[in-house]
């Protein structure tokens, strides 16, 4: 793909694979690192891929509904009794798959981000809130308490955690290397560098509610009260780098090749899996990439059009209608397309605030349609 070099390299390095019909198509890389030592990005390179992440885990947990071991429709308290509290007795696994549950406020759930790196007391403090609105009635993306509730789920219905879970059964079956969520320390060394959250200006708090008081009553207008609640808990920019790798946080820190996330994908697509490795039943595929809602998510102020753990990749006008993925903030992301059979991934530092998989997954699918 023309330019791509160029802009692998704008977005501060990173790595592109591309599987079409099960075959892996592309696989390049470009850019740095590290760009303190100007250490090169090579195939092997991991990237924290963000909430590209919400992808394996909502993964994980649709192998577990594929098996006949969680129903989508069933209350999550059937699977986790403590959370049956503060008007989350009804609140469904589709709930939380589909960004309905009204669990998305982090800064408020929490004091310190500190809190983030202890799994036992986030799901701790997620069973006893309240949600911020009947579950069902409205969609807030759940920015990072997306992986706590969704793992959860997946460790109380596998036993495992939801790392040790991705590793045994996506990991390894599929022979992915480099691919975790809870990055081991023999590995940090793989892992590019990332953008760290900074700490906001002073009173920048006071601006958001007087910007929010200016324009809460123009149609169609974010409500940035909510956004930064979802988004930036307190202290998230004093996390080091080793401890925030090492943690399980699901919806954020996942580490991955654009190799690895590809493959996946391009196991997921086919509808008899991928080297003789099929993770889930043609049912489960067909279902996974439905719309499940189409209102304005009160977090991003758009409409996503949230599927059952994914949402569809962009440009959407260019996509087939079963396509399903998930993007992460700073550029990285991933996709399949089961009526092409199309696995997109990319994986980098920091794209800031325009995808290169914009470009990119529409030349894949030009590509692949003129194979066909």
């Amino acid at each position: 793909m023309r330019g791509l070099d160029r802009a692998l390299t704008h977005a501060g390095g990173g790595a592109l694979c591309i599987y079409h019909r099960g075959r892996k198509v592309v696989d390049v890389w470009a850019g740095t690192k590290d760009t303190a030592s100007g250490t090169p990005w090579t195939g092997d390179t991991m990237g924290v891929a963000w909430s590209t992440s919400k992808g394996v885990v909502s993964t994980a947990l649709h192998l577990l509904a594929d098996r006949g071991l969680v129903d989508y429709d069933a209350p999550v308290a059937d699977h986790w009794p403590e959370f049956a509290v503060n008007g989350k007795e009804q609140l469904t696994v589709r709930h939380v798959l589909t960004e309905e549950a009204g669990l998305h406020d982090i800064r408020h759930l929490v004091t310190d981000a500190r809190t983030m790196l202890d799994w036992d007391a986030m799901v701790e403090a997620l069973a006893a809130a309240a949600p911020a609105y009947e579950p069902g009635t409205q969609n807030s993306y759940h920015a990072w308490t997306y992986g706590w509730l969704v793992g959860e789920l997946v460790r109380r219905i596998s036993g495992r955690s939801v790392g040790a879970f991705v590793r045994s059964e996506l990991a390894e079956p599929l022979d992915l290397d480099g691919f975790f969520i809870g990055t081991p320390a023999a590995q940090h060394h793989r892992v590019a560098t990332y953008p760290t959250t900074q700490r906001p200006p002073a009173g920048t708090r006071a601006v958001v509610k007087a910007a929010n008081a200016a324009t809460r009553r123009l149609p169609g207008a974010v409500d940035l009260e909510y956004t930064a609640a979802a988004f930036a808990p307190e202290g998230v920019a004093d996390l080091g780098r080793t401890e925030f790798l090492e943690a399980e946080i699901p919806a954020a820190n996942g580490t991955y090749t654009a190799r690895s996330l590809a493959r996946l994908y391009a196991a997921l697509v086919a509808p008899s899996g991928l080297d003789g490795v099929r993770l889930w039943s043609p049912e489960t595929l067909s279902r996974v990439a439905l719309e499940q809602n189409d209102r304005r998510d009160l977090v991003l102020g758009v409409r996503p059009c949230w599927q059952l753990g994914y949402h569809p990749p962009f440009p959407r006008r260019v996509m087939s209608p079963r396509a399903f993925g998930f993007f992460g903030v700073y550029g990285s992301g991933a996709w399949g397309d089961p009526d092409r059979q199309l696995a997109v991934a990319l994986v980098c530092r920091n794209a800031r605030l325009v995808t290169p998989l914009l470009r990119i997954g529409r030349r894949a699918v030009a590509a692949a349609d003129r194979r066909t």
